[in-house]
């Protein structure tokens, strides 16, 4: 009993810090852009996809089959040109947007996630089947009686140093005094020779890529990924945003647990949970909304009009 009990405490943190990776891109560009980045969820997940081409790349040039080596760069290349793609869907669309109602840039934002889901179905080869992700990280180490797989430490603590590295971007470095600038006020930055059209650009850049990371760990957890897996993962981090607060990078990594430890507890307590978990989690989302629409880190903002 308390095996199973240690094992789903892992099960819920590695969850809670993957999905963690996704949710604070929700918050960070809200925070900034004030705009709701709806196909964030699946611009992090064509980071998989990304890496299984560049290995199977790699091997045709080589002529042999992918090492540690090769993947590890694959992994790096993927999370390097999904922060490029955020940048890039960025100038192409979202940026058209900053300036109109919330709900245009909203839907914009839903069909350019169809757009991205439906370009991987059709392009990549057999894009509409599930594809096997291997593990970068194998073996396992015996712990209080659990067998710990290496994958799951490797992803939260990989997660904990994204999210690490993110606060101190933030709170201890120039670029993050800029970004919280343009966050609190673009015209008053711009006197401050601030632009915020690079501030823009860099907050994509990170957003994009901290969510490839949690995409490919996503995928990774799984063990394959098919081009559908956004719809859900996006959510999930969306959710989690919101339960946490849109906005609050610390309500975004709370979010994230309780959703995550929601969704174990379901698949554990639940006779077939694994079909019902979500029905939990957004029954648990509504009644954040209902009870405080600002979320649990939030702030209720109250304008006179």
């Amino acid at each position: 009993m308390a095996e199973q009990l240690l094992q789903q405490i892992l099960n819920w943190i590695t969850l809670g810090s993957i999905y963690a990776l996704i949710a604070v891109g929700f918050s960070l560009l809200f925070g900034v852009l004030n705009i709701i980045h709806f196909s964030h969820g699946d611009v992090a997940l064509i980071a998989p996809f990304l890496a299984l081409a560049l290995v199977q790349t790699f091997a045709a040039a080589l002529g042999a089959a992918a090492t540690p080596g090769t993947m590890l760069l694959a992994v790096a290349l993927a999370i390097a040109l999904t922060g490029l793609l955020g940048i890039l869907l960025d100038f192409l669309v979202i940026q058209r947007f900053r300036n109109a109602p919330a709900m245009m840039a909203l839907v914009a934002t839903v069909a350019l996630g169809i757009v991205l889901r439906e370009l991987i179905r059709h392009l990549f080869p057999n894009g509409s089947n599930p594809h096997a992700v291997p593990r970068l990280v194998q073996g396992s180490i015996d712990a209080f009686g659990v067998t710990v797989p290496l994958f799951n430490l490797v992803a939260i603590a990989v997660s904990v140093l994204c999210v690490a590295g993110l606060f101190v971007l933030l709170g201890n470095t120039r670029l993050g005094l800029h970004i919280k600038a343009v966050s609190q006020d673009r015209d008053a930055a711009r006197l401050l020779s601030i632009a915020p059209g690079k501030i823009f650009r860099i907050t994509f850049f990170i957003a994009s890529a901290v969510g490839a990371v949690g995409g490919l760990f996503f995928a990774g957890y799984a063990g394959i990924v098919r081009f559908d897996f956004s719809i859900d993962v996006g959510l999930i981090g969306f959710s989690a945003a919101v339960v946490g607060g849109l906005g609050s990078m610390p309500g975004a990594i709370i979010g994230s647990l309780v959703i995550a430890g929601l969704d174990t507890l379901v698949q554990a307590t639940v006779p077939n949970g694994a079909a019902y978990r979500l029905v939990f989690v957004f029954l648990l989302v509504i009644g954040v909304l209902v009870f405080r629409p600002a979320g649990l880190f939030g702030r209720t903002v109250v304008e006179k009009v």
